[in-house]
């Protein structure tokens, strides 16, 4: 990632494949009360469990906790607006209709030239 690729909130985070809760609570500032409860409100935030029932974070897991306290804190969007906003942002982009005749054309020759065979 680039220095103009990276966003306010994020930060660079420690060589390791995964974090327990103490850990990603003192990289994000974030009391574990509120990673647990965050993880019942935002659905994407689903740590692993250990053989032991710890949580065990992602790094991807928390570039989205660090996300979400950029919405909420800094943005001052609502738990419910957040949720909104990180949903929206990863549905794909609908095709305009002309893309969709052009990939509708291909897959039919395709289909054609499977029954020619």
């Amino acid at each position: 990632m680039t220095m103009q690729d990276k966003k306010p909130y994020q930060i660079e985070l420690p060589d390791k494949f995964y974090f327990k809760i103490g850990e990603v609570s003192k990289i994000t500032g974030l009391p574990s009360h509120v990673l647990r409860f965050w993880e019942a409100e935002f659905r994407k935030i689903r740590p692993q469990r250990t053989d032991a029932g710890q949580r065990s974070y992602t790094k991807k897991d928390i570039e989205l906790i660090l996300e979400i306290k950029h919405l909420l804190y800094d943005r001052k969007y609502t738990i419910a607006g957040a949720c909104n906003y990180l949903s929206a942002r990863s549905k794909p982009v609908p095709k305009l209709p002309g893309e969709l005749v052009e990939e509708l054309k291909a897959e039919l020759k395709s289909i054609r030239t499977l029954i020619d065979k």
